[in-house]
């Protein structure tokens, strides 16, 4: 007999390790306060991404992605007579550095998964350019015209769903995402212009892993 002493039970998790590339559209606005009228600005963005899956069902996932940001400004005026026919505009691109860093939940089959991303993600502001017209107005001219950002760290939440199809050559994934900055591209002191000025973006992109 086998003494429950000399039993031995090894339980071993499975890891799985892959990285790979991605890219996508961003729908991005800046939460003014008090508000700035807009609609959302559509840019680019892609990167590289980095997973580790723990188990079935968990997994950590690292990734640094070039993303474009800002805001687009909606004008609805009446034209005087010195701007009949002008297209006004005024939209602030902003490049940043990405890191988000999440919690990654899987579900489903072996070939098609579903799967959840949420954590906190830091940015860091590369470059930015305007594009404007705003004709001979002087009164469209607002603050925040002649305000290059003053914060160019940004940090806040980031989450997501998509889902995931696993070949024999690698896995393809398709997600959308939001995320929420928590800082300000601007001080928002009392004395400042703004008492609020966070970035916020929607995301829909596609991601090739190669697992190892």
């Amino acid at each position: 007999m086998v003494s429950a002493a000399k039993a031995q039970i090894i339980i071993t998790t499975p890891y799985e390790f892959s990285v790979g590339v991605s890219g996508g559209t961003t729908f991005s606005s800046v939460s003014f306060s008090p508000k700035v009228e807009q609609t959302m600005l559509m840019g680019t963005t892609f990167g590289v991404t980095g997973r580790m899956t723990m188990g079935e069902y968990v997994g950590l996932q690292l990734e640094i992605n070039y993303a474009q940001q800002g805001w687009n400004e909606f004008f609805e005026i009446t034209e005087e007579p010195e701007n009949a026919g002008t297209d006004y505009k005024y939209a602030r691109h902003l490049d940043y550095l990405q890191i988000p860093f999440y919690t990654h939940i899987q579900f489903g089959g072996k070939k098609v998964k579903g799967f959840i991303n949420a954590g906190p993600q830091f940015g860091y502001l590369i470059s930015e350019s305007t594009d404007e017209n705003l004709g001979a107005q002087p009164a469209m001219v607002s603050a925040q015209h002649n305000m290059p950002v003053e914060k160019k760290f940004e940090w806040g939440i980031s989450g997501g769903a998509g889902i995931e199809i696993r070949t024999g050559i690698g896995y393809f994934l398709l997600e959308g995402r939001y995320f929420y900055s928590f800082g300000d591209i601007y001080s928002t002191k009392v004395k400042d212009n703004f008492s609020k000025a966070s970035s916020q973006a929607i995301t829909a992109k596609i991601s090739y892993l190669k697992p190892f």
